[in-house]
């Protein structure tokens, strides 16, 4: 069943790429990739669950952490043109 989730998943990401591709805006692309990589959070806590691996959760964390910054950061650096 957890491995019917990590497909839908993968398949749902593949259907992003395509929205960071081919989008209008810059916004819409920096959304897109700010969505693939909540997918693979996600993914990677799937992964660590159905193979038993706990600190798989702690790698999902900190890349959350990492790209939740640099969604920030471009945002900020596109609407300002500098990051301090």
């Amino acid at each position: 069943m957890f491995d019917v989730a990590a497909i839908i998943i993968v398949l749902a990401a593949a259907l992003v790429l395509y929205r960071a591709i081919r989008g209008p805006m810059v916004c819409d692309r920096v959304l897109a990739v700010n969505v693939i990589g909540t997918k693979t959070v996600v993914l990677l806590a799937l992964i660590g669950f159905i193979y038993k691996r706990p600190y798989f959760l702690d790698i999902a964390l900190v890349y959350a952490l990492i790209n939740f910054i640099a969604t920030i950061a471009f945002l900020k650096y596109r609407e300002m043109g500098r990051l301090d």
